[in-house]
């Protein structure tokens, strides 16, 4: 019988400012991997991105003359250091905020929604262009290079229901887009396996993450965690969607 996987180490990722960028994430990062690959962790998993094709029920884009506006989206997909990254470096993009959704304001903190008793999801708050990037071609981002949306409740070393595959929609055309290309995609067969991504309404709202979190993958790219599991989405980004990968990306620290 397989040994069971292991939750994720405790040390896998800092659970204070304190150990940002310090020896000790270096260390632990290397004890997280080697514990990845030792309960039979998937390179493919961790590495890899699908070319999707686009959605085929979208948000028309806005019109360039439409005076400024801007459109948000709320996407899960296990820990949010590497989601962020991805939509950083994702064209039309005004900001990604990396958070907390699908729980109370009081509970949205690191070391609390840790337990996986809270509700939260780790979630990225994305600020968009509707007029250079439609709803449909994020989640088209979302599902191809962000993340693996077949996984239940964990994204390669993570796991817990923090960790979950989940698109808190902010309206009622969000989510008919959302579940039109689920459909989609599963219909096509893209995956191995069915998606089980979960579609909630935002509902409590998005809570930032600690400033810590923010712009973690542009600032510690030889982290262990980040160069194993976060910069091959980059690479993913802009080889399975050269036309919307941006090489600089847009921060937090510089306000959008």
């Amino acid at each position: 019988m397989p040994l069971p996987r292991p939750a994720k180490p405790a040390t896998a990722r800092p659970a204070r400012p304190g150990l940002v960028g310090s020896k000790s994430l270096v260390v632990s990062g290397l004890i997280a991997l080697a514990a990845w690959a030792y309960f039979g962790g998937s390179a493919v998993a961790a590495d890899k991105g699908v070319k999707l094709p686009a959605p085929t029920v979208d948000t028309p884009l806005v019109a360039a003359a439409t005076p400024a506006r801007t459109a948000t989206a709320v996407f899960a997909g296990g820990c949010f250091w590497g989601v962020q990254a991805v939509f950083q470096h994702t064209q039309g993009v005004l900001e990604a905020v990396s958070g907390y959704a699908g729980g109370a304001a009081e509970t949205a903190r690191y070391e609390t929604i840790g337990s996986g008793r809270t509700g939260h999801a780790e979630a990225v708050k994305i600020t968009y262009d509707p007029s250079r990037i439609s709803y449909g071609r994020l989640l088209q981002v979302y599902f191809s290079v962000a993340h693996d949306p077949t996984q239940l409740d964990r994204q390669g070393p993570d796991t817990g229901t923090q960790y979950r595959s989940a698109i808190f929609y902010q309206d009622a055309e969000q989510k008919r887009v959302a579940e039109a290309y689920i459909a989609q995609l599963d219909a096509a067969h893209a995956f191995p396996a069915r998606i089980v991504t979960v579609l909630s309404p935002v509902g409590q709202g998005f809570f930032p993450a600690e400033a810590y979190h923010q712009d973690y993958a542009t600032r510690n790219p030889h982290s262990p965690y980040i160069a194993r599991f976060d910069l091959p989405k980059l690479a993913e980004l802009q080889a399975l969607m050269p036309e919307l990968y941006r090489a600089t990306p847009v921060l937090v620290a510089q306000g959008g």
